[in-house]
């Protein structure tokens, strides 16, 4: 297989995207990435559409990432410097919050998130079992014991109406803190997750990691509880070219705990107040990130699109596509359909060359690592344990094209025309 064949981009000629060819990349690196991703890509001469490509969308900002390395490079400052704060002022200020404290990761964010608000040994916390493991991890990692409910069957995020009965089973004393997750780029019930959080003592810690601009009722994800935490994983909304997080709030005391947490608990250097971590966001991806967050709105009207697309093509096609409560901004992190045949579905797109994942396949409460280290809420998870057999993402980033998305769509309706194949 062709080198090309690894990277699967039909490169989208929008106002905003160009090929750089004759890339002027002041490291060889970059300018390698650049021819290479720039060739026709192909395996065995077939067009490969992925269902992610950042580096797609680092070709489409080049030149002002490459401006704003170089000017990082030549500052001679390269951790926690002016580049993170100015990032983290940018973003506090897209979001409409008070503070956005950088850190090293999206799961150091949700860590040192927990942490700032007081969850430790003895806590329970109360999330979904459909996520990232980075979740539940983030939860033990702080001491605390994840609490594992279901999923709303329609948007796959955290089931609000089995709240109260899990608060009266764990009792207010342990359960400390709600996590939602903004699966996918859907907001979970937020207006509704706020109000019995209020009612009981509860904080709130959103997990944004998928949901950078989506919105109820326009008001942005990250904004409803007392704290959220992002990740800039560069397949993200906001994606660096490396890792990084955010934890925001509109509390002070919050804001200072959770800067305390992400370098060592230091409130002068060497000096520890309290145990913290090694969690910093570094001046080059706080850069990149600055560059990336004006276009936010718009690659995520972009998704959008394609998600128009895809609805459009496969209407009429016994599969479920993806639908957005009323009044929610959904930011399309995936798209993700599903399909009583998924992996046969799967495998039918991957021999037409186009990429599929599973977010995820197996929920946290089966994973080998944490079946004895969660508690059920003890109603079953008969949602999560249905939907992880059915889910499928489709390809979804700001490159690809309106013809991709078609084309793709064009071949689930293709293979549902033909009979099962054999058990």
């Amino acid at each position: 297989m062709r080198t090309t064949a690894a990277f699967g981009l039909f490169w989208n000629g929008s106002r905003r995207s160009r090929c750089a060819k004759d890339s002027r990349a002041p490291w060889p690196f970059f300018g390698t990435i650049s021819r290479i991703i720039c060739e026709p890509a192909t395996t065995w001469g077939i067009p490969v559409i992925l269902p992610a490509n950042p580096a797609a969308n680092y070709l489409a900002h080049q030149s002002e990432i490459d401006r704003a390395i170089r000017r990082v490079l030549d500052g001679g400052t390269y951790i926690l410097g002016q580049e993170v704060a100015a990032f983290e002022q940018e973003f506090a200020r897209y979001l409409g919050v008070r503070h956005a404290i950088g850190v090293g990761n999206g799961t150091d964010a949700l860590h040192i998130a927990l942490r700032a608000c007081g969850v430790g040994p003895g806590d329970a916390v109360l999330t979904v079992s459909h996520t990232a493991v980075a979740t539940v991890a983030a939860i033990e990692l702080a001491g605390a014991m994840p609490v594992l409910t279901d999923i709303d069957s329609a948007t796959a995020t955290l089931d609000a109406n089995r709240i109260e009965d899990v608060i009266k089973k764990q009792g207010p004393r342990r359960l400390k803190a709600i996590l939602p997750v903004h699966l996918y780029g859907h907001p979970a019930d937020m207006p509704v997750i706020m109000g019995i959080a209020e009612r009981h003592g509860l904080k709130v810690i959103e997990d944004c990691a998928q949901s950078h601009g989506a919105a109820v009722d326009g008001r942005k994800t990250g904004t409803w509880g007392h704290l959220a935490a992002f990740s800039f994983y560069p397949t993200k909304n906001l994606g660096a070219l490396g890792d990084g997080g955010a934890v925001v709030t509109n509390d002070r005391q919050l804001a200072e705990r959770a800067r305390l947490l992400r370098e060592y608990g230091w409130r002068e250097r060497y000096v520890s107040d309290v145990p913290g971590l090694n969690s910093r966001l570094d001046e080059i991806q706080a850069a990149i990130l600055r560059v990336k967050l004006p276009y936010l709105d718009e690659e995520n009207a972009r998704r959008r699109e394609l998600a128009r697309v895809y609805d459009i093509t496969l209407a009429g096609v016994p599969i479920t596509v993806p639908r957005s409560h009323r009044g929610v901004t959904h930011a399309y992190h995936q798209y993700v359909v599903r399909s009583e045949r998924r992996d046969e579905l799967r495998a039918f797109l991957k021999a037409n060359s186009v990429g599929t994942l599973i977010h995820y396949p197996v929920p946290v409460h089966l994973q080998p690592a944490y079946r004895e280290r969660v508690v059920l809420d003890g109603a079953g998870l008969a949602q999560t344990e249905a939907i992880c057999r059915r889910i499928l993402s489709l390809p979804m980033h700001p490159q690809l094209t309106n013809a991709q998305a078609q084309e793709v769509g064009d071949l689930i309706a293709r293979w549902h025309r033909q009979p099962p194949g054999p058990p």
